[in-house]
Parts: C-alpha cells; sequence; structure tokens
C-alpha cells in the first residue's frame, strides 16, 4: 500500500513525484472563453501539505477573488477529509479504529473509503487490501536492518492481513482479530483529490487542476480546448530520457512505484506489500493508471503493482474507463490497449 511519511525529506522528496503536467499547469495566462463573452479567465494556484505528501491546485474563474475563494474552501474540506483518514494523526477515525479494533458511527467518507476498498480488494482477488498495516509496520520495523523478518513473525503477521476480517456496516467498523490494523494510504489520499475537484465544481469551477503526490484530477480542457498532457517521469534516472506524454480530459491519472518509499537500496523491498507473499511484489517498478476518479486510479495502481502485468491488464481491461502503462524492474514498456487512446 501507499505508505505516507511526514518528514521534510519525504515531503521534498514526493514533490518530484513522477507524474507532472507538462503544458498548461505553469504557464501563466491562459485564455479560456467566459460564457462567450471573450473575457480571459483569471488563474489561481495554491500549494499545501496534506496526507504526508503536497496538495497542489490550480483554478480558473472569472475573478481571482472567486477562485482563491473556492481554493479556501476546497482546502479546508481537504483538510478536514485529512483528519478522518489519515492514521498518521492521533485523533483521526481510522487511528481511533486502529487503536481500539472497533469504531462506531463511523463517517460518510470512511464507509464511502471503505465500500471502494472492498470492491478494489475482491476485483483484485486480495491483490489491494487495506488491512496490510501489520504487514507494513513489521517491515518497517526491520528497515535497514534486516530484508527478511523471522519466518514465524512473518507468518503470524499474514494471519492478521484479510479483508474478510474487517467488519463493515453503518453504524460500526470493527477488527475481528487482535492486532490487525487498516492502511489507508493506497485510496485515501485519491478519494481526498476527488472531493476536492467535487467541491470546486460545486462552487462553479470547471477547468481545475488538483494534484497530490502525483495522484491528480484534470476537468475541463486547455486553452485551444484540447485535452490536458500529462508527462509521466520514468522509474529510474536515465540519461537524456522524456517523460511518456498522455493526453487526460476529465480523467484521473495515479501512480505507485517501488522507488518512491524504498526500504532497501535495491528498491526489491519497499512500500507496496503483497498480502499472500508478505513481501514486495518482484515484477514491476512503476504502475499509471488512469480511471473515472482519483480513489479508483489510487487504489488500481496499488492493485496492479502487486498483481503484474498480465493479471493486472486482464483486471484493467474488465473495468470500463480504466487503462494502465507499466514499467518492470528492466524498464520494459508496456501498456493496456487504450491507454494512450
Amino acid at each position: 500500500m501507499e505508505h505516507e511519511a511526514h518528514s521534510p525529506v519525504d515531503l521534498k522528496r514526493r514533490r518530484f513525484i513522477q507524474i507532472v503536467a507538462v503544458a498548461g499547469v505553469t504557464a501563466v495566462g491562459w485564455r479560456l472563453g467566459l460564457s462567450g463573452s471573450g473575457k480571459p479567465l483569471q488563474v489561481a494556484r495554491r500549494s499545501q501539505p496534506i496526507m504526508g505528501t503536497v496538495l497542489n491546485l490550480t483554478v480558473y474563474g472569472p475573478d481571482r477573488d472567486s477562485c482563491e475563494q473556492a481554493i479556501n474552501t476546497t482546502v479546508e474540506t481537504m483538510l478536514m477529509l485529512e483528519s478522518h483518514l489519515s492514521r498518521h494523526s492521533k485523533t483521526s477515525e481510522l487511528a481511533r479504529l486502529n487503536r481500539t479494533g472497533r469504531l462506531t458511527d463511523p463517517s460518510t467518507h470512511l464507509l464511502e473509503v471503505l465500500s471502494l476498498a472492498r470492491d478494489i480488494n475482491k476485483k483484485s482477488s486480495g491483490a489491494f487490501d487495506v488491512t496490510i498495516l501489520p504487514l507494513l509496520q513489521m517491515h518497517e520495523s526491520i528497515r535497514g536492518r534486516n530484508d527478511h523478518p523471522d519466518q514465524h513473525q512473518l507468518a503470524a503477521t499474514k494471519g492478521l492481513v484479510d479483508f474478510t476480517d474487517l467488519q463493515i456496516s453503518q453504524d460500526m467498523v470493527r477488527l475481528k482479530k487482535r492486532g490487525m490494523g487498516i492502511s489507508l494510504d493506497g485510496i485515501a489520499k485519491g478519494y481526498i483529490v476527488d472531493q476536492g475537484v467535487a467541491s470546486l465544481r460545486n462552487h462553479g469551477f470547471s477547468n481545475v487542476y488538483v494534484e497530490a503526490g502525483g495522484d491528480l484530477m484534470v476537468s475541463g480542457q486547455k486553452d485551444n480546448h484540447s485535452p490536458w498532457r500529462i508527462g509521466l517521469r520514468p522509474p529510474r534516472p536515465q540519461p537524456k530520457s522524456k517523460p511518456v506524454i498522455i493526453k487526460v480530459s476529465d480523467k484521473a491519472v495515479a501512480t505507485s512505484g517501488d522507488y518512491l518509499q524504498a526500504f532497501t537500496p535495491d528498491l526489491k523491498n519497499h512500500h507496496i506489500i503483497s498480502p499472500k507473499s508478505g513481501f514486495s511484489p518482484p515484477e514491476l517498478a512503476s504502475c499509471t493508471i488512469t480511471a473515472p476518479n482519483v480513489a479508483l486510479a489510487d487504489g488500481l495502481a496499488t492493485a496492479v503493482m502487486v498483481m503484474g502485468r498480465d493479471a493486472g491488464f486482464d483486471l484493467l481491461e474488465s473495468m470500463d474507463g480504466c487503462e494502465g502503462y507499466v514499467v518492470d524492474k528492466q524498464l520494459n514498456h508496456a501498456a493496456t490497449t487504450g491507454f494512450f487512446a
């Protein structure tokens, strides 16, 4: 799963995530027609720490003040959601659930995220599992000391990872086994970005770019009514390499990669862990997903990293509006049929 870190070094590293907007986002002076009036739209931008990474918003509207007001409200909404969904905040719903094993009267937001997580878990045959936290914490505890945990410890910890042992209802969320825990790192950030876009749309802004740690949604189009162009940086430093470019409009993009939170210098062990093996999957270096919403793209990116190219692509081909692009450890590239369409 996606593990969030809060140190300045991690924040700085995640700002250089491999997904970057290569056209429009940094340009000043876009000219989008305002309801046929011929007046140029004004732009407002904001960067904000959130979920262990950096949130970036770009909004165009009839005047700068209205853009700034919409951004202020949207950032407040997104920070409120972080207070519910982040396991790193001691007072969050999720932290209380992990601490006590049960949570009464869960928020609608937590239930929505868990519902989507359950759906992805089923579709991926368990590759995506938010109960991965015990395995993640086990690997973090031996980080820098030992690549392989004690086999008895590994077996016992794997026994705590099973989505079917997570009881979810409108009135209560309960962890059935002592020692279980939930990490929403691989889906909550995407959900929060989705809610940020929804907030801006509710304020009447349809030409927006919202990104957090490389998970992004673009809404509307550019000045010439063409799709946005997004560049995907390679998972390994390569001299003179150029980003792979995709064109998207009203679509989410999310990437998972072995280099984002590596536990060992060779990138063999990292923050994405297979629930079945208890170790990081060996095939892929990165996976980029496009999907109708960021939460889905976020979860599927982790799932495909665990499943590998062939099984992952089979999953994506079965889901409407979902496409994928992967790079393996040998830096071979592959994409689903509609990824570049």
